[in-house]
């Protein structure tokens, strides 16, 4: 009697894999891939989703980005607020996690109340924000008592941009915290041990242990911080709606406004564009990065 094969399709690991992968891959292509490929295509479009439809225009919107000098404008104050947010996110996170990373009182409180701003709802926050620092705000009050006078803090040039990125730093604080909290756990005592035989006082051993042990935890928060920043929105528009003269219109407020404001989704979409191809440039450099570090 010839022997009956029990060989099931699992037995196959690359029909097995894709089985299992299937959902996800299908998931990820419904709202992931195909959302970006639109996207790209609505960035060669004019028109409106109404009766009359949209029209191929090629790169007219891109060359419309190029000569608005709106557009370069809000692309400084994204820059500006992203490297003014991003290095002290992580610079002073960096330092409460080597603090709290220590034998200490009270440190489970600490490291509570540090991290509680990332679990706050931005909106609430930036309305919170919007109550501190206004004309008759509790800042001005403080200040008062020093003598110096009230600044309209949200409706200055100068001092608008500020205040957002001081509300942008306090929010990642906790988030950025932890993560380097993780990072210090994962690098083996024995090295800190050998060093203090060898005579080397806390800062040597701070920037010939922590430091290099915490690369790639500094790569993947430094990337996703500057991510957070690129993708602000909430509090642009509930602190200062990008005045006050466009000085705090960031990018994403700015696709906001030509999207839903003017109904030109296709120029949205170039901008859109644009922001999309800042955070792949920023995922390739941690990639490398990476990479090298391997």
């Amino acid at each position: 009697m010839p022997k009956i094969s029990t060989k099931s399709w699992l037995d196959n690991d690359t029909f097995a894999a894709w089985t299992f992968l299937a959902p996800a891959v299908i998931l990820l292509g419904l709202f992931v891939l195909w959302p970006i490929a639109y996207l790209f295509y609505l960035s060669f479009t004019a028109g409106s989703f109404t009766s009359t439809g949209t029209y191929w225009v090629g790169f007219k919107n891109y060359w419309r980005l190029l000569l608005n000098p709106d557009f370069w404008q809000v692309i400084g104050n994204t820059v500006y607020f992203t490297v003014a947010s991003v290095i002290p996110s992580l610079v002073i996170p960096l330092g409460l996690a080597v603090l709290l990373n220590r034998s200490m009182a009270l440190r489970g409180v600490l490291r509570s109340a540090y991290f509680l701003p990332s679990i706050i709802s931005l909106v609430a926050a930036g309305l919170g924000f919007r109550w501190l620092f206004q004309t008759s705000g509790p800042i001005n009050a403080f200040l008062n008592i020093f003598g110096i006078p009230a600044i309209s803090w949200l409706g200055d040039t100068f001092w608008a941009m500020p205040v957002l990125i001081i509300l942008s730093i306090w929010k990642q604080l906790g988030f950025n915290m932890v993560v380097f909290l993780a990072g210090l756990q994962a690098i083996p005592p024995s090295r800190y041990e050998a060093a203090e035989l060898d005579g080397a006082n806390g800062w040597r051993q701070f920037w010939h242990i922590t430091l290099p042990g915490l690369r790639p935890t500094l790569i993947f928060a430094t990337v996703t911080t500057a991510i957070f920043t690129l993708r602000s929105f909430e509090q642009v528009y509930v602190m200062t709606g990008g005045g006050p003269l466009n000085t705090t219109n960031l990018l994403v407020y700015y696709i906001y406004q030509e999207a839903f404001g003017q109904f030109d989704f296709g120029y949205a979409a170039a901008a859109a564009t644009v922001l999309l191809a800042m955070a792949l440039v920023l995922v390739y450099l941690q990639l490398r990065t990476w990479e090298e570090e391997v």
